[in-house]
């Protein structure tokens, strides 16, 4: 699948705005307040793709590592925000490429960890919820945006006809690879909803699990945190 990422990557960040009609800056924006970054913390933003979520987190002085499984999404962010960039790149914000199910940090090495529209993507989603929390000091936090269902029956009809008619053809006008956001469509529909997200990351050791709905429920903002 990483494969799939790496011919996308140039473009991603663009055509997640148009297919998003805007609103994926809106959930960034969410994702980093209540991250809500401080200077001296140290912060994992796993499937970080491009490091475009990464970048709003270290420009608040934390020290913040972009982990994304794609090799191309990885050499894109570096591309724009690295050192060899133009303007010399964010100094606290380093790329590693990863595996959430096998992150390769110490235990209890970060002050949160966050995850943004990357979990169904992962293959065994449960166990990254369990290496997240590895990874994350006593104490910690947990902060997951990702692709939900609307509560609303109506709205998530509008949703759905959105999805299936709308987006496959405006993919194939502004992405170089249509075809991965057909998967895109497909990833949305068959993940779950936000109470059976919640309990997921409850089994895995996670507590204080709460979220809040964005954009009527197209998208659901999770946190939760560590047990001291």
């Amino acid at each position: 699948m990483s494969g799939m990422f790496d011919q996308v990557a140039a473009g991603y960040d663009r055509t997640n705005t148009v297919l998003s009609v805007g609103n994926d800056k809106f959930w960034r924006a969410a994702t980093t307040r209540a991250v809500d970054p401080r200077p001296g913390q140290r912060i994992l933003d796993v499937a970080a793709g491009t490091g475009a979520s990464s970048v709003a987190l270290a420009r608040r002085g934390a020290a913040v590592v972009a982990a994304d499984f794609s090799p191309g999404m990885i050499a894109e962010g570096e591309r724009r925000y690295g050192p060899r960039s133009r303007g010399g790149g964010i100094p606290n914000l380093s790329f590693v490429q990863a595996d959430a199910t096998e992150l390769p940090f110490e235990d209890g090495w970060f002050d949160t960890v966050t995850m943004s529209f990357g979990l169904r993507n992962v293959h065994d989603p449960r166990k990254a919820l369990r290496e997240l929390l590895r990874v994350t000091r006593p104490g910690g936090r947990l902060v997951i945006c990702e692709f939900s269902h609307p509560p609303s029956k109506a709205f998530r009809g509008l949703y759905r006809f959105y999805n299936d008619r709308v987006l496959p053809v405006v993919a194939k006008a502004v992405s170089s690879n249509a075809e991965a956001y057909d998967y895109l469509n497909e990833s949305i529909r068959d993940w779950p909803d936000q109470r059976t997200l919640s309990a997921w990351i409850r089994e895995a050791g996670w507590t204080d699990v709460a979220y809040r709905n964005l954009s009527m429920g197209i998208v659901a903002l999770h946190r939760a945190s560590k047990p001291r």
